[in-house]
């Protein structure tokens, strides 16, 4: 059982600081931990032979393999920095994988074409983001395995994760399963703490409220939410 000051200095240690160069309500943070809406969900199941599966808004459904995915010719790595919705930010992550509007309109628009308006990114830990897809295939957002030059691991989205660094954390779906195109905008799981477009240069940060007005009720849960997110990896 760890001691109250053992408790004390990780929680200090997780604390949100200023930082220069950030986008507005930011706050740089040393590390880059588990991080979840809800963190006491332990990490998914995921299966041996799990692939992606796409679904257009007519019902049709495609299913590519992840060796697929990592034999393309569009694999690159890029840097950018990681925007959490509760005002902490990471800087500097390496991700590799494809880039997604480009694979997309190579592999999957012969096999499903048409123009939907929006989707959703399904993980296998059953967690959701609704997307309009003018941000879904924007030219930063990336699909990836590896960050830091490393395969991703339990904490932070084996085996496939969404990247998109223009828009809050939580629309960087980890543990990717399926993307589900829609025609109408669909409902979201988070109810109103998920914006739709959740861009973090227009700081929306919820649906209903101003960004500025959310900042610190959602900063002052960082430290716990990231303690009890790295202690349930650690049980699962």
């Amino acid at each position: 059982m760890m001691s109250a000051h053992r408790v004390v200095r990780e929680l200090h240690a997780l604390w949100p600081r200023r930082a220069s160069g950030l986008p507005p309500g930011q706050r740089g943070l040393d590390g880059f931990p588990r991080f979840a809406d809800d963190p006491r969900r332990p990490p998914p199941v995921v299966p041996a032979a799990a692939m992606l599966r796409v679904r257009s808004a007519d019902g049709d459904h495609h299913v590519i393999s992840h060796g697929e995915l990592r034999a393309s010719d569009l694999v690159e790595s890029r840097t950018s920095d990681f925007h959490c919705v509760t005002t902490w930010t990471a800087r500097g992550k390496t991700w590799t994988g494809v880039p997604l509007a480009a694979w997309w309109r190579a592999r999957v628009e012969p096999a499903l074409p048409g123009t939907p308006m929006f989707a959703v990114v399904c993980g296998f830990d059953g967690y959701q983001a609704m997307f309009e897809c003018d941000d879904l295939f924007a030219d930063d957002v990336m699909l990836v395995w590896e960050l830091d030059h490393h395969p991703l691991d339990l904490r932070h989205g084996l085996p496939l994760r969404l990247i998109s660094p223009s828009q809050y954390g939580y629309k960087s779906v980890k543990h990717v399963e399926a993307i589900e195109l829609c025609s109408q905008q669909p409902v979201s799981h988070l109810g109103a703490k998920e914006h739709p477009r959740a861009r973090v240069a227009a700081e929306e940060r919820h649906r209903r409220l101003p960004g500025r007005l959310v900042r610190w009720p959602y900063r002052i849960l960082v430290p716990i939410t990231a303690m009890v997110a790295e202690r349930t990896l650690a049980r699962s």
